[in-house]
């Protein structure tokens, strides 16, 4: 559990400075008033990576925050879409249609395709090749998480198909991304059994 310390932004560079590292302390800097959270910039003392929480308690990974430190990747927040039926069918090829189309996404990419997907090249993040790990698709007009494609990811996690090329650094937090899905579904994600 970490301990959290919303504060004046003013203060924020005395707080950090002081947190304690073994601590593993989120020091959350509030952007507006409190009742009308706009977002919390977020440092955490113990990686030294920054971030940002959205009103609903989503955290952006680092390289998504635009003071964050940069990186060449990313393992995309935790979306918490709806899920489809477990019965759904599941058909990347299709689905990826339909994201781009719902996405205005037909020239590009952009944050609501990235949506879509649990990783992503942020280097690259233009191209298409740049996102990984398809597990949603547009049901009734709504980004929806169809769970034989969250499975088809876990697979794919799992060596199925031959893998996946993600930096080592990302393999945890897309699994752990993936076991909230897995968890939605009333399930144990296969790396976790």
């Amino acid at each position: 559990m970490r301990p959290t310390v919303s504060m004046n932004p003013r203060n924020a560079n005395t707080a950090i400075k002081n947190a304690s590292t073994a601590a593993t302390a989120m020091i959350a800097l509030a952007h507006g008033p409190m009742t009308d959270l706009q977002y919390l910039s977020c440092y955490d003392t113990s990686s030294g990576s920054i971030g940002s929480l959205r009103p609903r308690g989503s955290f952006f990974c680092a390289n998504e925050h635009p003071t964050a430190r940069r990186s060449t990747h990313g393992c995309h927040r935790f979306q918490d879409l709806p899920l489809a039926d477990r019965e759904r069918e599941w058909d990347g090829s299709a689905a990826e249609e339909r994201v781009r189309k719902w996405a205005g996404a037909e020239d590009g990419p952009n944050h609501k395709y990235r949506d879509a997907h649990v990783w992503y090249d942020a280097e690259n993040k233009d191209n298409y090749s740049a996102y990984k790990l398809l597990i949603a698709d547009v049901i009734d007009g709504l980004l929806t998480a169809v769970p034989r494609g969250v499975l088809a990811a876990g697979a794919v996690m799992q060596g199925s198909r031959g893998g996946v090329d993600l930096p080592s650094d990302d393999i945890d937090r897309v699994k752990s991304h993936l076991a909230k899905y897995y968890a939605k579904m009333g399930e144990t994600a296969p790396w976790d059994r």
